[in-house]
């Protein structure tokens, strides 16, 4: 349907935010409602079209539903998910299960590509320079162990045993990722690859800030590097794949746990929650790197064999995200509220890896 086609871009080049937009959002989706059976057939063509130029501008998929969660609103993120590639039929399926007419479902889906249409070019992924976790063998057995751990660790109502299970899975977290350093640094067949690669974690709302500060310490811990994009709300981990896998897990974990003492007590302002989080994060920065110098002196292998590939790995993640991010600033963070920055540090003391 080149009707539709034309009609979105009109939509896509009206502007965002403007009165001139609404009309031609309206127009096109307008387009889409009143073409009848060949509406899922012009939907899928156009959002597979986008979705490819979104692509080739260094969005992925999961990049792109975080977005449409994050500017639009949850309807929009389902909507982005039934989308998938554009290439199956989904908008009826989504009308009946949001109980949308024709025309609102078409506008929230206009709406949706107005987004992706205007994402600006962002640094892309490095394909093919980390080795992939495989589906089966001892990474995936060990990961799914680590995983069981944590999910028993923050649904325990025993605080011993969740500080059990949680030491228990950072300590096979740290001890799984120095093996397979080892092993990438003997050469042998069927070792690793040697190449880091990178990924994006979702910062959201609110507090954005003091949460990549945490995802920053967490990176830096497992010998990562993290690269905040403000304005996208999501950073960029840089390292070996087994190390990225731990951050996004040991992340998700401290984040909940924050997120249960700000719960406990009365209402707090904005300035104690973030500085609580900015305490929290410096906290569990110093017993993150605390406890990677204790797992490092656990391992058999001495200190001359181990501590040289170690610092090779960190060389070579260093120079990955120089690669992939030539020109970066440093922000600084202040926390406003020294009583909220105290019950942060508390809570990171409390916390359990």
């Amino acid at each position: 349907m080149d009707e539709f086609e034309r009609a979105y871009a009109a939509a896509v080049a009206s502007g965002a935010g403007a009165t001139a937009e609404e009309a031609a959002v309206d127009a096109a989706a307008s387009v889409l409602a009143a073409a009848g059976e060949r509406w899922e057939g012009a939907a899928g063509k156009l959002a597979g079209r986008v979705v490819r130029e979104c692509g080739a501008r260094g969005w992925e998929l999961r990049d792109l539903v975080r977005m449409a969660g994050r500017e639009l609103d949850a309807r929009h993120e389902r909507l982005a998910r039934a989308a998938g590639d554009g290439e199956e039929p989904f908008l009826a399926e989504f009308a009946r299960s949001e109980r949308l007419d024709r025309f609102s479902t078409a506008t929230a889906l206009v709406e949706l590509l107005c987004l992706y249409g205007r994402l600006p070019r962002i640094t892309p992924l490095t394909p093919g320079t980390a080795s992939a976790a495989p589906a089966t063998g001892p990474h995936s057995k060990m990961l799914a162990r680590i995983r069981a751990l944590l999910a028993k660790a923050e649904s325990t109502g025993f605080p011993e045993e969740a500080e059990a299970l949680s030491a228990k899975a950072q300590h096979l977290m740290a001890r799984h990722s120095i093996d397979e350093a080892l092993v990438a640094a003997t050469g042998a067949p069927g070792a690793p690859g040697r190449g880091p690669g990178a990924c994006r974690i979702g910062v959201d709302r609110p507090y954005e800030g003091a949460k990549a500060l945490l995802l920053d310490a967490v990176a830096a811990a497992n010998r990562c590097q993290a690269v905040w994009a403000a304005d996208f709300g999501f950073s960029t981990v840089v390292g070996f794949a087994t190390d990225l896998e731990a951050v996004e897990l040991l992340y998700t974990s401290l984040l909940v746990q924050a997120d249960h003492a700000l719960r406990g007590g009365t209402s707090r302002s904005r300035d104690f929650r973030e500085s609580f989080l900015i305490g929290y994060a410096g906290r569990v920065r110093e017993r993150l790197a605390a406890a990677t110098r204790e797992a490092q002196a656990e391992t058999a292998t001495p200190p001359a064999d181990l501590l040289p590939v170690l610092a090779a790995r960190e060389v070579d993640v260093r120079d990955a995200t120089r690669r992939m991010f030539p020109s970066t600033t440093t922000s600084r963070l202040k926390g406003r509220d020294a009583e909220g920055w105290r019950h942060g540090e508390a809570a990171a003391d409390r916390a359990r890896f």
